[in-house]
């Protein structure tokens, strides 16, 4: 890695790099040493992300530079599961580094260190006890300051509902909410006060009511895609309560065990042979009415989506969450939401029935307006349903509604009206900021749990509830980056680097114009800012 001191990248010298060996390295890269000296080849067979590429890269510069390879051939294998499958066909089709990947790992590192080792000495000298600025982590920080000020200016605006409780010919009992008055049909602040809602309340007491029309459509909800680091990392908080870094240890363990595949990637779909698998179980287990005709497949909605890479699955779809046994309980529980996800993702949609019934009152001067849903044929969700954020509305919630047909007669039984805030937009949670950051483009699948880990270490922001809360000096940092450092905390602009480094594994881009052009404005802003 980059040693954390000043001239560890120079800009005057074409961005030369120096590297030190990280001390818990030192005994792999001797191992690796004294088996190089003894063997005829070298396999360098790590991670298949663009970081796994450039271990690789440091892996074959250390035996070159002690002169230990020669003539030894050396081969780049690539496996996205630990299985003997995997490995073995990743062995019959080497490759030489991809150097392109290399090169957007090195104009990553440059341009993080760049603007951490510059900014920072900034902050320490504005502010004290301000520990660090980072590409990434300070537009974290800016999103989730950015909210805070949202509530705090938040003013709370006042309006009225009115509910109804019916009954219906069969005896049985619904709910219906006041949708029009006096032909006209209400919007969320027609009622803003006491008094109107008095008036709407006598209008709805007036009774008499019969069913104008009814209307029932069905409607479908497709199964979500397996995952990927960013939604197993949402899922994972909201249904498990782990934290980002949680996650990623447990999955890097499940990863190692050869339980699941390549954990750090954004492509939502599998391996034809995963299909077949997830298709067989779902055949057994469930049933033919819970297949689709043929394998689902996904396309990605993200920024700088790399779908090259496999979603995260089971690499053995036979081994049931039941089955595997694990003393380590955050093992088991990740393996089994995994395992659901990925098996559901190929399993036919939910079906409802969305039913509206409009009951207008004797004088027509109210109408009431009931609505339900009825789950039909529960498909995916059988097996799974995706963890939601406390803010997000109830999909699954059923209203159940009695058969009711057009001139039906319905009987008040009581009506009430009810007073209500606005609410002000809700904090962050580590898995909404994380859902946040991957529709905006910004960081890596491999970065955001270190991101949100460096922002509770550095004091910028505590968690409580699950809620992301920034201390006084998060708010400090960010009113100060974006006063004299706005570029570099802007959510397009940190996007735009994002897509450039893409560029860059693509071969369309030289890493070192890349920064030449990011060093020159990056610097005639700091020499402002020094002004």
């Amino acid at each position: 890695d980059l040693p954390a001191k000043d001239g560890s990248v120079l800009p005057d010298d074409d961005f030369s790099m120096s590297w030190t060996v990280d001390a818990r390295a030192k005994p792999r890269l001797t191992d690796i040493t004294k088996a190089a000296k003894a063997a005829d080849r070298l396999i360098l067979a790590t991670d298949p992300a663009r970081e796994g590429e450039a271990i690789s890269w440091h892996v074959l510069q250390v035996l070159s530079d002690k002169k230990l390879l020669k003539d030894k051939p050396v081969e780049r294998v690539v496996f996205n599961a630990i299985t003997k499958a995997a490995v073995t066909s990743a062995m019959e089709n080497p490759r030489q580094i991809d150097q392109e990947l290399v090169d957007a790992y090195l104009a990553r590192r440059a341009l993080d260190y760049l603007v951490g080792f510059n900014l920072s000495p900034v902050l320490w000298r504005k502010l004290p006890g301000s520990r660090s600025a980072g590409r990434v982590q300070s537009v974290a920080l800016r999103i989730v300051v950015d909210r805070e000020l949202e509530i705090e200016k938040f003013k709370p605006e006042e309006y009225w509902t009115i509910g109804a409780k019916l009954r219906a010919p069969d005896g049985s009992d619904f709910e219906a909410r006041l949708h029009t008055l006096n032909g006209k049909t209400l919007k969320k602040f027609d009622l803003p006060e006491a008094a109107a809602a008095q008036t709407a309340l006598e209008a709805v007491n007036v009774g008499g009511y019969t069913v104008a029309s009814v209307e029932a459509k069905p409607v479908k909800r497709n199964p979500p895609p397996p995952f990927i680091t960013s939604t197993l990392q949402q899922d994972a908080s909201r249904k498990l309560g782990f934290a980002a870094k949680r996650t990623m240890q447990a999955a890097q363990k499940l990863y190692e065990e050869g339980r699941i595949t390549y954990m750090r990637t954004d492509g939502v779909n599998m391996a034809e042979e995963a299909y077949h698998a997830a298709r067989e179980h779902i055949r057994g287990d469930y049933g033919a009415q819970y297949l689709p005709e043929k394998p689902r497949r996904y396309s990605s909605k993200l920024k700088n989506a790399q779908e090259a890479h496999e979603a995260i699955r089971p690499t053995n779809f036979s081994l049931r969450p039941d089955d595997y046994k694990q003393s380590d309980g955050d093992l088991w529980k990740l393996y089994a939401l995994i395992w659901r996800r990925a098996v559901a993702s190929q399993m036919e949609p939910a079906q409802f029935e969305r039913t509206t019934i409009d009951l207008p009152n004797k004088t027509g001067t109210a109408a009431l307006r009931a609505t339900g849903q009825v789950l039909i044929f529960d498909g995916f969700i059988k097996l799974y349903t995706e963890g939601r954020d406390e803010t997000d509305k109830n999909e699954d919630a059923e209203a159940r509604l009695p058969k009711l047909a057009q001139g039906d007669h319905a009987d008040l039984l009581e009506a009430k009206s009810e007073q209500h805030f606005t609410n002000p937009p809700p904090r962050y949670t580590e898995a909404s900021l994380v859902k946040k950051l991957e529709e905006l483009g910004i960081g890596r699948p491999s970065t955001y749990a270190s991101t949100l880990s460096t922002l509770v270490d550095r004091d910028y922001v505590r968690i409580d509830k699950k809620q992301l809360i920034p201390e006084d000096k998060g708010i400090l940092v960010t009113s100060f980056l974006e006063n004299f450092f706005k570029r570099y905390v802007e959510y397009d602009y940190t996007a735009n680097l994002e897509e450039k480094l893409d560029v860059i594994s693509d071969g369309k881009l030289d890493w070192k114009a890349f920064l030449r052009d990011f060093w020159q404005q990056f610097t005639a802003n700091i020499d402002e800012t020094k002004d």
